[in-house]
Parts: structure tokens; C-alpha cells; sequence
């Protein structure tokens, strides 16, 4: 089972040849999940060589264009390609008429169910789990509003010894009832479950932090997962401009990830003013060193050993 995020689009609302607007694809676990979906999303999944027929979860932060732009193309087409699977869509509130009024204009029907459901949150909540994952939601602090989402694991039933399994007769109706919660019995005692079964590994967690003015009242939201993205909009040299447009700077993001313990951090959303993110890297690493500053193609592999740059 793989957990990997790949970079769709790693510019901020202007596009450049380099880099998109924002949007990014993860596969956690076969789950297949688009974050935000900017101008030409379906344009880089094609590029990158996405299956994008298999997403069935997209998250939109927030209604800036540069961050949703590219769902009405996306969708219509889902359309011309046949597809009949249900879509659910998190987003905020007032982007399903924003869509469905795009589709309608152009006199197109979408035959396939979408779930919509249109969120404004106040703290962190739960918003969709399966028998895989859990995703979350939390506020964000920029000019409209925004959320934050992360993608966690969820933990695993132990994993049984098999030794263990033929010393202690467990049959197999036992170790369904073991699963769902009941202890296992001999001579009248309960035998501790690490006699005959292993720990499984650390549930992984991916968190994305949409166009944000970082504040330490936010470590709570990033604190314990695997790899943060946090927008760098700007250098701190260009931190008035940061207040002003309710971003922020690659050194604050990297003074709020060291406060939050965070090991691991992807640096995106800059700003088409600047020709390379070299000082953007090194200023956030003046608080955490695994920097990694995306770029557009980009995908990351979450593991247990860390954080991996495949491709």
C-alpha cells in the first residue's frame, strides 16, 4: 500500500509555463483524492500520467479562482469520458451553484452522482472516513474563507503471530471475535494480546495548508503529521506584502512547522516574481531541515523511514 502526493500545480494565481495553479493528487491507500483543482488540472494529470477517472474525493479550499478555476472543465470531462461513479466534492459554501450554473449555461447534464458537501468551519472536524482513511478539515486565516485539510490513516488491527496462532489452538472463529473487540480465553484467564499478536505500523498523515497568514494559534492543526505543504507565497524581505495579502513568508512557515514539530515540510504557491525558490528553501530551513520547495511534476512518497522524493 503506497501514500504519495504529486504536485499538480505549484504557483500561486498567476500562471506561468512553470508552474500551474494550485493542485495536487493524492493516492493514499488506493484512495484516490484531488486538493484543489486551479486552471489546467486536468491538463497536468494528462502530463503527469494521472488517472484522473479515479478520483472519487475532491477537496476545495477556497474560493479564489486560482484554487477551483478548473473543476467545471474537470467535470464536463468526466462526462465526455463515460464516467457513471459516484464523486463526492468538500468544498465551501456557494461553489456548487458557482458550478452547476457553468454546467447549465452550457446546456450539459452531468449523469454521473456527485455528493456535495459544502463546508464552513470554525476548528477541526472530521469531514469523510472509510474503512482506509480519515480526512479532516480546520480553518485557515486568509481573506475569504479558507480550510485546511489532512489525510491520515487509519490504524490498522494488530497483526497476528502465526507461531503464536498454532500454540495457542486460535481457530478461526476465534480470531474473527478476537478482531471485533473480545478477548481471547484459556483455562479461565485472558491471554494478553501481545503474546500472540504484533503492534501494527504508525497510521501516516499528509496535511495541506491552503493560502494562509501562519499564526501559532494553528500548531494544534499541523502538530503529528507525517509531511505539511504550507504555501511561501513570499520572502521575508517581501513580508509586508505577505500581511497585506494574507499569505505568508517561507521563514514564518518554517518558525510555526518547528513549533509544531513538524519534520517534513513542502514549500508552494510562490509567487511569479521570483525566478527560483533556492532563499525560499533556505529560510525555512533556518527552523526545520527537510525542506523541499515543489515543483510542478513533483510526486512524494510518505513511509514510516520518512519523506521521499520519487519523481
Amino acid at each position: 500500500m503506497k501514500f504519495t502526493v504529486t504536485i499538480l500545480g505549484s504557483g500561486a494565481a498567476t500562471p506561468t509555463l512553470n508552474r500551474f495553479p494550485t493542485s495536487q493528487f493524492i493516492n493514499c491507500n488506493e484512495r484516490n483524492i484531488l486538493i484543489d483543482c486551479g486552471e489546467g488540472s486536468q491538463i497536468q494529470m494528462r502530463k503527469f500520467r494521472i488517472k484522473f477517472q479515479r478520483i472519487n474525493l475532491i477537496l476545495i479550499s477556497h474560493l479564489h479562482g486560482d484554487h477551483y478555476f478548473g473543476l467545471a472543465g474537470l467535470l464536463s470531462s468526466f462526462v465526455l469520458l463515460g464516467r457513471t461513479s459516484k464523486l463526492q466534492i468538500i468544498c465551501p459554501k456557494g461553489l456548487k451553484n458557482i458550478i452547476l450554473s457553468q454546467i447549465e449555461i452550457g446546456n450539459a447534464k452531468i449523469p454521473f452522482e456527485i455528493e456535495w458537501q459544502e463546508i464552513e468551519l470554525k476548528e477541526r472536524e472530521l469531514l469523510f472516513e472509510d474503512k482506509v482513511l480519515e480526512v479532516y478539515g480546520f480553518p485557515m486565516n486568509h481573506r475569504i474563507q479558507t480550510h485546511g485539510f489532512e489525510i491520515r490513516e487509519k490504524k490498522k488491527a494488530r497483526n497476528f503471530i502465526p507461531e503464536k496462532i498454532e500454540e495457542l489452538k486460535i481457530s478461526v472463529k476465534e480470531i474473527g471475535a478476537i478482531k471485533n473487540g473480545e478477548p481471547l480465553i484459556r483455562e479461565g484467564k485472558v491471554v494478553p494480546q501481545e503474546v500472540y499478536s504484533k503492534d501494527s505500523k504508525r497510521p501516516l498523515s499528509y496535511s495541506f495548508s491552503a493560502d494562509n497568514r501562519i499564526k501559532e494559534s494553528q500548531i494544534d492543526y499541523f502538530k503529528g503529521t507525517d509531511l505539511l505543504y504550507h504555501e511561501a507565497t513570499f520572502l521575508h524581505e517581501d513580508r509586508d506584502r505577505a500581511k497585506t495579502t494574507f499569505h505568508s513568508t517561507a521563514k514564518e512557515v518554517g518558525q510555526i512547522a518547528s513549533k509544531a514539530e513538524i519534520k517534513n515540510i513542502i514549500l508552494g504557491h510562490f509567487s511569479a516574481r521570483y525566478h527560483d525558490t533556492e532563499t525560499h528553501k533556505a529560510e525555512c530551513q533556518e527552523s526545520i531541515e527537510n525542506v523541499f520547495c515543489a515543483e510542478d511534476g513533483n510526486t512524494f512518497e510518505i513511509s514510516e523511514n520518512g519523506v521521499e522524493l520519487i519523481g
